[in-house]
């Protein structure tokens, strides 16, 4: 007591550093276990299947895009639900959408056009899911599994139901994050994007 009492300010930065590496840790913990966790497991169907865009060149899914939209098809095929709904706006300078793209991609694997659809709304993952949730609610959806690479898990699933959707998550076991490296860097960027979404909105 007598160090806090004669260094009151220098125990305040301790306390406040400890706060945060526990917040930083536990995060950490929490986005490593949502990405190692498919919920498809255990929730045998949704309303929908949503996938969240990535990257794509004049109409054609960047690698990390397929993987998503590849997976979401899988799903599909094996009647988790009856709806895809690819999601994702466009960029300056691109000749499509991310959703229509994926959208396209989708029907020339094979999936029915009436059941794939596209929402082409939004530049982050937020205002993608807002445009998604409006969507379902238009047409009565009220549960998706959303779809994303693993590390994505905690908060798109967050943000899902933060936004009313019923939301689970299954992610692509075939990111095209191949190196150790590119990996790590992915949870490391995304413990501290969930952290700042749960402070910003809260």
């Amino acid at each position: 007591m007598g160090f806090v009492r004669r260094h009151p300010v220098v125990t305040a930065v301790l306390a406040a550093a400890l706060v945060v590496t526990g917040a930083v840790t536990l995060s950490a913990v929490a986005v490593w276990r949502a990405a190692h966790h498919d919920e498809a497991r255990h929730v045998d169907r949704a309303d929908a299947v949503v996938v969240l865009g990535a990257a794509e060149y004049n109409g054609r899914p960047s690698p990390v895009f397929q993987a998503r939209l590849d997976h979401a098809a899988i799903m599909y095929r094996r009647g988790f639900t009856r709806e895809v709904i690819v999601a994702g706006g466009k960029r300056p300078g691109d000749q499509t959408t991310e959703a229509e793209a994926g959208r396209d991609y989708l029907v020339s694997q094979g999936l029915p056009d009436t059941d794939v659809d596209s929402v082409s709304i939004g530049n982050t993952t937020w205002e993608s899911l807002r445009g998604v949730a409006d969507f379902m609610r238009g047409n009565g959806l009220r549960s998706a599994f959303l779809v994303s690479d693993p590390w994505h898990n905690l908060r798109i699933r967050r943000m899902g139901r933060d936004l009313g959707i019923e939301a689970y998550v299954s992610a692509t076991g075939a990111s095209a994050a191949r190196t150790t490296q590119t990996r790590f860097y992915g949870y490391v960027r995304e413990t501290f994007a969930y952290l700042w979404y749960r402070v910003a909105r809260h």
